[in-house]
């Protein structure tokens, strides 16, 4: 694992039993942006970009791909074969929807895992089963400031 790596996925664990609140990011609870977004201020500085309002929704009735579109303002995109831990993945949580969910790679192989804040769950490190790897539709790694 590299050093970045190892950091963010440290980093990432301290969120670990963080209440899920919608649109917040640390302090009464996060989702899975705020978790994101927490992780970049502990590692990186201020926010890139305000996070204007956003629903649940994540503007599938317009068909936008929001958080894809601010992933790709301020991250890398990697090849998704060059799984490494660290990595924030990005999810689509069914066939035709945007892609809405974000994580953060824990553990690749066998034992994959991934950091993330879920509804009625908080933030939890989950198995990276089948049923998530095939949800994931890019993969990013944060600036090179992190290592």
């Amino acid at each position: 694992m590299s050093a970045a790596g190892e950091r963010l996925v440290q980093a990432a664990r301290g969120w670990i039993g963080t209440p899920y609140v919608h649109r917040a990011t640390k302090g009464v609870g996060c989702d899975c942006l705020g978790l994101i977004r927490g992780l970049w201020r502990e590692l990186l500085s201020a926010e890139p970009e305000a996070v204007p309002p956003y629903s649940m929704d994540w503007s599938e009735p317009q068909g936008e791909e929001r958080l894809w579109a601010a992933a790709l303002r301020h991250m890398a995109m990697k090849d998704s074969d060059d799984a490494a831990p660290g990595d924030v993945l990005l999810f689509r949580m069914r066939q035709g929807a945007v892609a809405k969910h974000l994580g953060l790679q824990a553990h690749v192989g066998v034992s994959a895992s991934f950091i993330h804040a879920y509804a009625r769950h908080g933030v939890v490190e989950s198995p990276l089963s089948p049923p998530w790897q095939r949800r994931i539709v890019a993969r990013f790694v944060f600036p090179e400031e992190v290592s």
